[in-house]
């Protein structure tokens, strides 16, 4: 008898999401540009496709007793505050009365020059933010498919061998993981 158990690598299983995310809405794009589904039969068609790879996915773990273990890096190191300063207030903007003659003119375009810079700074600093937003959307994501994974491949001792009972399992956690998601979009549909 064998007791070794194959383990698979957190970091792996996520990005596998991601791509199987990414295929299901390249393939729901593509062929639905020769057809005019309305956007709830695009989104049933995507997470039907979802639900399936996630099924095929859990019931080959289960039924080969694959374990998981999570190799992602830590995020606990950031702390708030060392980057951007949490407290503070704008400074006092000077008034900026100027004529209408030439020297008012040459003030305008310098004002506007630095309107313009400091726009293109903002705009710098929103961009920075927003890739942060989606490397923290990112790390939530992981941690919950890794978490959702790791309850299931828990079961892996007891469905090991056993394409019944892996079947069931997998199947109970695919209506668990997906189902609530069909039920918001018919929610949607029905009241919306």
């Amino acid at each position: 008898m064998n007791t070794s158990r194959s383990y698979l690598k957190g970091k792996s299983v996520f990005i596998v999401s991601l791509v199987v995310v990414s295929v299901t809405i390249l393939t729901v794009y593509l062929t639905g540009i020769n057809f005019n589904r309305s956007l709830t039969t695009n989104l049933y068609l995507s997470l039907s496709i979802i639900a399936g790879a996630l099924f095929l996915f859990m019931l080959f773990g289960l039924y080969t007793g694959v374990g998981l273990v999570d190799n992602f890096p830590e995020f606990r190191k950031f702390k708030r505050g060392d980057y951007l300063a949490t407290t503070g207030s704008l400074p006092d903007l000077p008034a900026t009365d100027i004529g209408d003659d030439e020297g008012g003119i040459f003030v305008a375009i310098l004002l506007w020059l630095g309107a313009a810079l400091t726009f293109i700074v903002l705009l710098i600093l929103l961009e920075a933010v927003i890739w942060v937003s989606v490397f923290i959307i990112l790390a939530i994501l992981y941690w919950v498919f890794f978490r959702a994974l790791k309850f299931v491949f828990s079961k892996a001792a007891v469905t090991k061998g056993n394409l019944g009972i892996s079947a069931l399992y997998s199947l109970g956690y695919t209506c668990l993981y997906i189902g609530w998601i069909f039920g918001i979009v018919y929610l949607v549909q029905v009241f919306g």
